[in-house]
Order: structure tokens, then C-alpha cells, then sequence
């Protein structure tokens, strides 16, 4: 079931980027937006058929998303780069607690 945080995380971030873009016409916004959207993707499909690397994809996806959003956020105090940097928080925590679990067997 750790599949569906992923699928999630893929889809708000998609959407984040294309709100970015939707405001301020920037292309980084969408550019990053997809991306992320893109490797989240790809980590739920790799958990979801329990493939080798999924969680620990979501894992470094979440920290690499939460360490560009987290001081735009606190910078801006904007909405989109807040819930970012929430779902990338919530990722980072989620994913780490199932790496912990498969590696110390709890």
C-alpha cells in the first residue's frame, strides 16, 4: 500500500509545477514540477510491483524536493512552495520510516 503516497506526491508536485508555471509563466516551475511528478511516478510503479529501489527513490525524492522548497518557502511564505515543502516533508517521513523498518526488521 506505500504506493499510493508516491502516486499522490506524483500528482500534487505535477500540480504544483503547473500552477507555478499557470502564474508566473515560468518554466523552471513546470520543468521541476514534471520531474518530480516523474520520479515520484516511478517509485510508486516500482514499489506498487515490488521492484527493487522504489522506497529508497521516494525516500531521496522527497529530501531532494524538500531541500529546494523548504527555504523558498520560508523566503516567500507563498502557498504552493509551503505545501510543497509539506509534502515533501510528509514524503521524507513516510518513505524514511519504511526504509528504517526494512532495514531493522521492525
Amino acid at each position: 500500500m506505500s504506493h499510493h503516497p508516491a502516486y499522490t506526491f506524483a500528482g500534487l508536485t505535477a500540480l504544483g509545477g503547473a500552477i507555478g508555471y499557470a502564474k508566473t509563466k515560468s518554466r523552471p516551475s513546470l520543468i521541476a514540477g514534471l520531474a518530480f511528478g516523474a520520479l515520484f511516478g516511478t517509485a510508486g510503479y516500482l514499489i506498487q510491483n515490488n521492484q527493487d529501489y522504489g522506497v529508497e527513490l521516494a525516500t531521496g525524492t522527497s529530501v531532494l524536493l524538500l531541500s529546494a522548497m523548504a527555504p523558498r518557502a520560508l523566503k516567500t511564505r507563498k502557498p504552493v512552495p509551503i505545501g510543497l515543502s509539506t509534502v515533501a516533508l510528509l514524503g521524507t517521513y513516510y518513505y524514511g520510516k519504511k526504509i528504517y523498518e526494512q532495514v531493522y526488521g521492525v
